[in-house]
């Protein structure tokens, strides 16, 4: 059985998510072919873009409503993991700009239909910024901040800044102990000034630019508060999942992606390859099969455990109950998923030899982007602390868990 096979036959959601995942897996070759290109021009081609986007490849977590796939989260994992394999900054920009099409479900419909009903699109959004401010005025507000980090900003008709919401004098709201409230600002790309600081070592296509506006006036129907139950007006239990976690889970599918591509490439090199001054194929080398072994070993029990943390927390959400105990064990799911695939990344370049520091074969830039990985918020080591600290019964930090 083929790594995409496997996943196919993973495919728990109805008929459209296996299409979806079909759709990704056939998308490879022209994905892989464009790959170089990618990580040479630091963004996706607008080609490659027209492309995913007719295949519906940035509509998967967008309502059936406005046109999207609406996918079940382990599948949706699937679709990521599967364009993984052919490049990850393509698969770290879909599956970053899918998680911000949840807010789709927490707009007015009628501009959720403007922002999301066509395949092109697309909103992007980076982290919230100190100092980002949302004035409050009679019909909306008056934006002014910078923000960095806004993955797929390149393919992206809209973006949002998340804000603190303040009173027509400037004085942040709070809540009633004492946090400030954070709502999130929709505005056009066009209305932002773009700043390219995209000079990085891995997944340099995903274009991660910063973005700021002065003074913007946003009205209030084109704002909402990340996953506020409030603000809901989508009743599908996709949009009662923490967009948070589904930026955690998709991060790590997207590892074990890179995990698996490499893997398998190793696996045809092995047959061919004999190392210098050797006799025989690295094929026949008993640590290398047991490199092999382990390292595949290493990634099917990283996927079957992200898979399970993501399809029981889906579960609580179909029940409107999610536990503490199933959002500690998706997060531990997914940071323990990105930290085998960089082990199994790290082990096969260095099974490979002089042949993986060649940019014309597949290992150097694929250790370049699963280290990249690592190093965002998601696949911090840290974030076990926090998991320990819920074993332990003490009082983790609640957003992060």
């Amino acid at each position: 059985m083929t790594s995409d096979t496997a996943l196919l036959a993973q495919v728990t959601g109805p008929e459209s998510g296996a299409d979806m995942v079909h759709r990704a897996i056939d998308m490879n070759p022209i994905i892989a072919a464009a790959a170089p290109r990618i990580d040479a021009e630091r963004e996706i081609p607008e080609d490659l873009f027209a492309q995913l986007a007719g295949a519906g490849l940035y509509q998967l977590l967008v309502p059936h409503a406005f046109g999207g796939s609406e996918l079940d989260p382990p599948v949706f994992l699937q679709v990521v993991e599967a364009v993984a394999k052919a490049d990850a900054s393509t698969a770290w920009c879909i599956a970053q700009t899918a998680v911000c099409s949840m807010a789709a479900a927490y707009l007015d419909p009628a501009v959720a239909r403007e922002i999301f009903g066509s395949p092109r699109g697309v909103l992007a959004w980076g982290p919230p910024s100190l100092g980002a401010k949302a004035i409050a005025t009679p019909d909306g507000y008056r934006v002014t901040g910078a923000w960095k980090f806004a993955s797929g900003s390149r393919q992206a008709t809209w973006l949002a800044g998340h804000c603190t919401l303040c009173d027509a004098d400037g004085a942040p709201r709070t809540t009633q102990d004492g946090r400030p409230i954070e709502r999130s600002m929709l505005f056009r790309r066009t209305a932002a000034t773009i700043t390219d600081v995209w000079h990085v070592v891995g997944l340099r296509g995903t274009g991660t630019d910063n973005y700021a506006v002065s003074d913007l006036f946003v009205p209030a129907a084109y704002s909402f508060g990340r996953d506020a139950v409030e603000d809901r007006q989508y009743p599908s239990a996709l949009y009662r999942m923490s967009m948070f976690h589904m930026f955690a889970a998709g991060f790590g599918a997207i590892a074990l992606g890179i995990a698996q591509a490499t893997l398998d490439a190793f696996i045809q090199l092995a047959r061919s390859k004999t190392p210098m001054l050797g006799k025989n194929l690295l094929s026949e080398s008993s640590l290398v099969q047991s490199q092999l072994g382990h390292g595949q070993a290493q990634i099917l029990a990283a996927r079957t455990f992200l898979l399970q943390s993501v399809h029981d927390m889906w579960e609580g959400a179909v029940g409107s109950n999610i536990t503490l105990g199933q959002r500690a064990a998706m997060r531990m799911a997914s940071t323990y998923a990105i930290h085998q695939a960089r082990d199994v990344v790290n082990t096969m370049y260095h099974a490979a030899g002089a042949t993986a520091v060649f940019e014309s074969n597949p290992y150097e830039r694929r250790l370049r982007d699963v280290n990249a990985v690592t190093q965002q918020i998601q696949g911090h080591y840290s974030l076990f602390e926090i998991v320990g600290q819920h074993l332990l019964g003490m009082s983790p930090n609640f957003k992060l868990l």
